[in-house]
């Protein structure tokens, strides 16, 4: 495979985007070599880390995972710009993974995101990886928009879902593009919200979550904060959908049209559609799941690589 370049072009689809690390284990146990990654929203982040080299930290990270976790990193704000400030999930990254520049990276790597005032695809190429990824991440009305020079910007999905025809303009001969989405019209298990489980598993003895977080979710604090942590239960009940499921299920309808219009017009040579739409868009705690699903999806492939590879 030395002879044709690899790209990866990873696409969005929030907490789905942890089975893009098992594409990329599949892929590395069968011993293909990627040449550059490209990533939209949750794309970005995991093509990143490839591209940085810090994936492995990011792969245990992520499967140690729990909604307390979640819900620490979640720095809502006035809801002016959007619900999520987005700031405390990235400064952790920059400490714990990275701070590089994209331009001193070992692999080629680009990031999508959207220019809120003309709506134009931006490709993000040189600068601080972490502010490349928190601009392609800005799910609008959700996280607030990135200042990124002279712009805001936000989520790369709105514009360019699964990054195809980046990877050919970076030089890949070969595109292999993970889409998430492709499922997720289909009807999900019936099951309890995440926010009714963390209560229900919520003990006197339970050192995982402090005490403030579990007055917060029994609804003792002010009025207020039961109905932001209502905003991220994915349960829909008797109440019907949150507002943040109503925001985000119809950016991913939209970007699920856009990524069928862009995947029709510039055909990736393998297309990867690992099965997730049993995972919400908030349970960033399944990443064991999700990340099988990703690395079964690839290995089911790996037959029609190395037949293109030759």
């Amino acid at each position: 495979m030395a002879s044709k370049k690899i790209g990866l072009a990873l696409g969005s689809g929030s907490a789905r985007g942890w089975a893009h690390i098992g594409v990329i284990r599949s892929l590395q146990e069968a011993g293909v070599g990627v040449d550059l990654a490209c990533g939209t929203s949750i794309g970005a982040l995991v093509a990143g880390a490839l591209a940085a080299g810090f994936l492995d930290r990011l792969d245990e990270w992520v499967h140690t995972l729990s909604w307390a976790d979640i819900l620490r990193f979640i720095d809502v704000t006035f809801p002016w710009f959007g619900l999520i400030e987005g700031e405390r999930i990235t400064g952790y990254f920059r400490e714990n993974l990275s701070d590089a520049r994209i331009e001193d990276l070992d692999m080629p790597f680009a990031a999508v995101a959207t220019d809120l005032k003309t709506g134009r695809e931006v490709i993000i190429r040189k600068g601080p990886l972490m502010d490349a990824i928190r601009a392609s991440i800005s799910m609008p009305g959700i996280f607030t928009p990135c200042r990124y020079g002279a712009r805001w910007l936000v989520d790369g999905g709105l514009v360019d879902p699964v990054p195809v025809s980046l990877c050919r303009t970076l030089g890949a001969d070969i595109v292999i593009a993970v889409d998430l989405n492709a499922d997720i019209m289909e009807k999900r298990r019936s099951r309890k919200s995440p926010v009714d489980r963390i209560v229900q598993g919520a003990g006197k003895n339970n050192p995982i979550l402090p005490a403030k977080l579990i007055s917060f979710l029994y609804g003792k604090l002010p009025p207020v904060h039961p109905s932001v942590a209502r905003l991220f239960a994915q349960g829909k009940e008797a109440r019907g959908p949150s507002i943040f499921e109503v925001m985000a299920t119809s950016i991913h309808i939209m970007q699920y049209q856009i990524t069928r219009q862009r995947l029709a017009m510039d055909k990736p040579e393998i297309l990867v559609v690992p099965r997730l739409a049993h995972i919400g868009l908030l349970e960033f705690n399944r990443a064991g799941e999700a990340v099988r699903e990703g690395y079964e999806a690839m290995n089911r492939l790996l037959p029609r690589l190395r037949n293109l590879a030759g």
